[in-house]
């Protein structure tokens, strides 16, 4: 065994390549055993003639001659190992994920990444994961450390250098005027399949990500709605519970139609279920500070978020006690400025057994209220919801009424009907969890109270439609499957309210950006930065209420 060991560590000492040819290698490599996503789904659209077949070919030659450019650049002599090292795992992973899931390692999912929990993490580990992560990242990596590399002189390596970096170039030009015709239209209209090109998709996304993460944080954000004020005609105190939802889909709701019934609880309940509302985003980290800043969809951007403070801010100015309760990752910057609990730690969530359940967050919020005897008061609560891969964690045992599920986080070995019947079952807990806050708002429901609560999704989900899982498509490429989202109202028998001009909207098209607007005109709260073209109560209402004793 040791005479073999030895014969192959001599083997690849003697092997001695250089540097031009192992970027070659590398890159051949990363090309055929990296691709098979891309590949897929550029043979899904060319595939009807020889010249599909010829065009396909050319793609795969500019593809390696795209990476052998780029890698050329950065592969100096005393970088070329740790940077391939680096690339070769990292790339398996990303190949690992786009044919699994149909994810896109653009910057938004490198967001995703960097800012998971350690219980999502583990809920995307599989043994497929690691398979993969050891023959196509490790084992390669392991190689490109061993293998010796020919010295080369300043000379030899510029002389080296120009020459792959020509030979790459015209490579590419030889290619793009060949087929002109066809990448004029691949690059035209097939934009969303370049997402899918590994690993030069996620190299640049990577490089974004740390030009964002490096720039410098703001101190101080730029004051809003400096002029909000609760009128002292409004007597009555408002209790509002805030539910942000994760990963849910209103087609699965059976309140918008669904044929399975995941809302027995909710259809008891004077609910409103808004049926045509559109997400900001297609992941947590964009959606949720777009849901609770003054920027619609089309002017948001994370900066601004960061440089602006959000309707937390503007409530807490006209005097209303907010507190965040969060049983997700966290509230992605939302809730800085305002009294934060992470109910995901056992030591506050009584409701926990293989993981803390939503529910749990109802804990204690008697006693919250009764510390704060004056004043109105928002609840909000983000949900761990249906939060994928793992759907058969997000409830209960109890709530496994549709039956048989997918019992993995490997949806592409379930079928649909398993993957549908876990994904609804943490449907089902959802209409369990929203009705036991409607229940808790029910004991307030009087005076000095007027309660309401209002469900909104984060973003939607793919459950393998088109080849996509979970969510995070840019918003662009993205099926309305990841950009559409459930909305809930429910309010109070003594919440003042012309219920027939609030129902008139429910199926109308309506956005996130509705919910800045919405939350101000829920507490009443008069300031010049309130758009009632972006109320869903109505403008109506917002003078009934104040009119009223």
């Amino acid at each position: 065994m040791a005479s073999h060991s030895k014969f192959g560590l001599g083997r690849l000492k003697s092997l001695r390549l250089a540097r031009h040819q192992l970027l070659v290698v590398v890159t051949a490599f990363l090309v055929l055993f990296h691709n098979p996503s891309f590949f897929g789904r550029v043979w899904a659209v060319y595939n009807t003639g020889l010249l599909d077949i010829c065009f396909v070919l050319s793609l795969a030659g500019l593809v390696f001659f795209l990476h052998l450019f780029l890698f050329n650049l950065f592969a100096w002599p005393r970088l070329i190992k740790p940077f391939l090292i680096l690339i070769l795992p990292a790339s398996a992973i990303a190949n690992y994920f786009m044919l699994t899931y149909g994810a896109v390692m653009d910057v938004g999912m490198m967001q995703n990444v960097f800012e998971t929990n350690r219980s999502e993490t583990q809920d995307l580990i599989s043994l497929n994961l690691i398979l993969q992560f050891l023959l196509l990242g490790l084992l390669p990596a392991v190689f490109i450390w061993r293998v010796p590399l020919q010295k080369q002189t300043l000379k030899e390596y510029s002389y080296s250098f120009f020459k792959l970096a020509g030979i790459a170039l015209v490579g590419m030009l030889v290619l793009l005027f060949s087929f002109n015709r066809y990448y004029a239209s691949f690059f035209r209209e097939q934009k969303p399949l370049r997402y899918f090109a590994n690993p030069v998709t996620l190299m640049v996304s990577l490089v974004k990500y740390a030009q964002k993460s490096l720039q410098k944080p703001v101190t101080k954000r730029q004051a809003i709605g400096v002029d909000a004020d609760i009128p002292e005609s409004d007597s009555q105190r408002e209790l509002i519970i805030l539910v942000v939802g994760e990963a849910a889909r209103p087609d699965h709701f059976s309140l918008n139609g669904y044929p399975r019934e995941t809302n027995p609880q909710l259809a008891h309940e004077s609910v409103v279920s808004f049926t045509h509302v559109a997400s900001c985003g297609t992941s947590t980290a964009i959606s949720v500070p777009c849901m609770f800043s003054i920027y619609d969809h089309k002017a948001f951007s994370e900066k601004k978020a960061k440089a602006t403070e959000n309707v937390l801010d503007v409530l807490v100015r006209a005097g209303v006690q907010v507190l965040w309760r969060d049983n997700n990752s966290d509230s992605k910057g939302v809730a800085e400025k305002v009294e934060y609990q992470d109910f995901k730690d056992p030591k506050l969530n009584p409701i926990c057994d293989v993981e803390c359940r939503d529910e749990g967050m109802l804990s204690g919020l008697g006693d919250y209220i009764n510390q704060h005897p004056e004043g109105d008061i928002l609840i909000v609560l983000h949900q761990m919801g249906n939060h994928g891969p793992a759907y058969y964690k997000r409830y209960p045992p109890e709530f496994e009424v549709f039956t048989p599920t997918c019992q993995s986080n490997q949806l592409q070995n379930c079928s649909a009907a398993e993957i549908r019947n876990a994904y609804d079952n943490a449907i089902l807990y959802t209409d369990y969890f929203l009705s036991k806050v409607i229940v808790f708002l029910k004991t307030y429901d009087h005076a000095p109270f007027e309660v309401a609560m209002i469900y909104m999704g984060d973003h939607g989900e793919s459950l393998g439609e088109h080849g996509l899982y979970l969510h995070g498509v840019p918003y662009f490429m993205a099926p309305e499957d990841q950009t559409h989202v459930p909305a809930i109202f429910w309010f109070g028998e003594g919440f003042i309210l012309d219920r027939s001009s609030f129902d008139a909207k429910f199926d109308k098209p309506i956005s996130q950006d509705y919910l800045f607007h919405t939350l101000l005109s829920v507490f009443e709260v008069e300031t010049e930065i309130y758009q009632p073209e972006l109320d869903l109560i109505g403008q109506e209402n917002r003078h009934l209420r104040s009119d009223s004793p």
